[in-house]
């Protein structure tokens, strides 16, 4: 399986649920404590061949784009040993994966957080978020690519977080932004070197600001930036700038 999705740990187990021999993911960058690539690991634990492509060697939330133009920057020891190595091609490595070990262990259940920090809801992926959440200030441990974006836009946040993913080719981690700028929806990416990507608190308490669109800076989005402190200034009072009629 050939994943558009980061490589941390919950893309590791829908790829293990789903059936796969064998996941390939984005590295996105790597990021705080490794997290773009955490799944490897949890991967190896269940006996799954997993790897990762390097996140400026082709768009995230694109699987088409990683098969044909990846380049593997990452490989777990099972993947290892089927002949994955970092540099190669995603397709040489699809190739080779080929041969992983089947059946791996049956995972456990897992699921991704949905929580709530005040007046800001935190979920793991975009994909928790929905028609509760319009007017709302969410905070999002998923990239910000085009998926993400689409998302997002269906349910209308009043402000949406998510992980710049290393920014990556053609910036594919933060395209989203556009579109829900297009839709009058301010949002926002935190470097993935500040906050772990896969986990939505992580954006909201550990990010600071590497991406904003022009609604978001309308409500006093800077780089550089508190996520916590924005998030906050938002959902309480509409804009870090607002006066005393907020």
């Amino acid at each position: 399986m050939v994943g558009g999705s980061h490589g941390a740990v919950y893309a590791a187990y829908l790829s293990a649920r789903a059936g796969a021999r064998a996941a390939i993911h984005n590295d996105t960058g790597i990021g705080r404590d490794e997290a773009g690539v955490s799944g490897l690991a949890w991967a190896e634990a269940h006996g799954m061949a997993m790897a990762a492509v390097l996140s400026s060697s082709a768009r995230i939330g694109d699987g088409d784009d990683m098969l044909r133009r990846g380049i593997i920057s990452r490989a777990n020891a099972i993947a290892q040993a089927c002949g994955v190595a970092p540099g190669q091609s995603t397709g040489e490595a699809v190739e080779r994966s080929k041969s992983a070990p089947w059946p791996h262990v049956e995972p456990a259940p897992m699921t991704e957080g949905r929580s709530i920090a005040g007046r800001v809801f935190c979920v793991d992926s975009i994909s928790l978020a929905d028609g509760r959440d319009r007017g709302r200030v969410v905070a999002s441990g998923s990239h910000g690519g085009v998926p993400a974006g689409e998302t997002a836009a269906a349910f209308a946040p009043k402000l949406a977080l998510f992980n710049d993913a290393g920014f990556g080719m053609e910036h594919a981690g933060v395209a989203g932004l556009a579109i829900l700028d297009r839709a009058g929806i301010a949002a926002a990416a935190v470097s993935t070197l500040s906050a772990r990507i896969g986990e939505g608190r992580s954006t909201l308490v550990d990010g600071f600001l590497s991406e904003v669109n022009q609604s978001a800076y309308r409500l006093g989005a800077r780089i550089g930036g508190s996520a916590l402190a924005l998030a906050l200034a938002v959902a309480e009072k509409g804009s870090l700038a607002s006066g005393p009629e907020g």
